[in-house]
């Protein structure tokens, strides 16, 4: 079982940054493949950014490319997600997610609203 913390979220003005931060709990983070999702009002849940177990491959969505960042520190347990200019249709609930073979969980999002 790993139980995942979001946090980082806020309010900021169009072309502000935010770093969202994720804390796992277990001593299994490091076979994670970690993710982040976003949910805006009346959309889907979309993948923003993802990086392999070993942090050695990331992948983004192509409306972040350029300005998000994912990384993850395994002996620290977290996975950031670092967001440089930050647009009002980037305003949703961030999610992260661990994922391996047989195992799925989600953290409980926060919130990030971007003003124009």
């Amino acid at each position: 079982q790993v139980q995942l913390v979001e946090s980082g979220g806020g309010l900021v003005q169009a072309g502000g940054s935010l770093r969202l931060s994720c804390a796992a709990s277990g001593s299994t983070f490091s076979t994670y493949v970690m993710s982040w999702y976003r949910q805006a009002p009346g959309k889907e849940r979309e993948l923003v950014a993802a990086i392999t177990s070993a942090g050695r491959s990331t992948n983004y969505a192509n409306s972040v490319k350029g300005r998000f960042t994912i990384s993850r520190d395994n002996a620290k347990n977290t996975v950031y997600l670092q967001m440089n200019n930050l647009q009002p249709e980037d305003t949703a609930v961030y999610y992260c997610n661990a994922w391996r073979l047989g195992a799925d969980y989600w953290g409980q999002g926060t919130q990030v609203t971007v003003s124009s």
